[in-house]
């Protein structure tokens, strides 16, 4: 069996002090830099995605100037400014894959993001023959949950690593790993 771990959103407008961070954000990427270096050598394939949005439109709709935090969202990750690079807490060296998505449009999944050569998850997942995918990242209510469904979708047995995960509030974030367990997630 082959495995990726996908590390979704790990970007400093979604950890404490961005445009939308999420509580305990700092501390998830530092313990999935932790886990990395323990595990690492378990996985044939680490994804990490970025929220990559245009600075000069509403992406799609996605930016509006009054969010209602569920379709529409404050500016955050905007290509080539602080807040859309890596959290500093997480390390990206033994990350195999970049991955941007949201270029224009909304996205949260992992999957509608692609690498700089234009690669899609799909293609990855298929040509490495991945067969399992572990997700880490933030936020569990929303990116978390986008990327465990695509891939559960694409027919991958998946795992939550709950502890390298943070949302946006706690009741979402239970609902979301309640909905993917059901999915056929395994929370772990």
């Amino acid at each position: 069996m082959t495995k990726a771990l996908f590390i979704v959103d790990v970007q400093n407008d979604f950890t404490e002090g961005g445009a939308l961070g999420v509580d305990g954000g700092d501390a998830v990427a530092a313990k999935i830099s932790e886990y990395l270096d323990a595990h690492g050598d378990d996985y044939d394939l680490i994804v990490a995605s970025r929220d990559w949005h245009d600075p000069h439109n509403d992406n799609g709709g996605h930016f509006h100037t009054e969010p209602d935090y569920i379709d529409t969202w404050p500016v955050h990750c905007v290509s080539g400014t602080a807040g859309a690079e890596y959290d500093p807490e997480f390390d990206t060296s033994r990350v195999t894959h970049h991955v941007k998505k949201g270029q224009g449009i909304p996205a949260y999944s992992l999957y509608e993001g692609t690498t700089d050569d234009g690669s899609r998850v799909a293609e990855l997942i298929e040509a490495h023959g991945v067969t399992e995918v572990d997700v880490a990242g933030l936020a569990t209510d929303y990116c978390v949950r986008a990327s465990a469904l695509d891939a559960i979708a694409h027919g991958r047995r998946v795992r939550i690593l709950t502890d390298l995960v943070a949302g946006v509030a706690q009741e979402t974030s239970a609902a979301a790993l309640t909905e993917l367990q059901r999915a056929g997630a395994e929370l772990a």
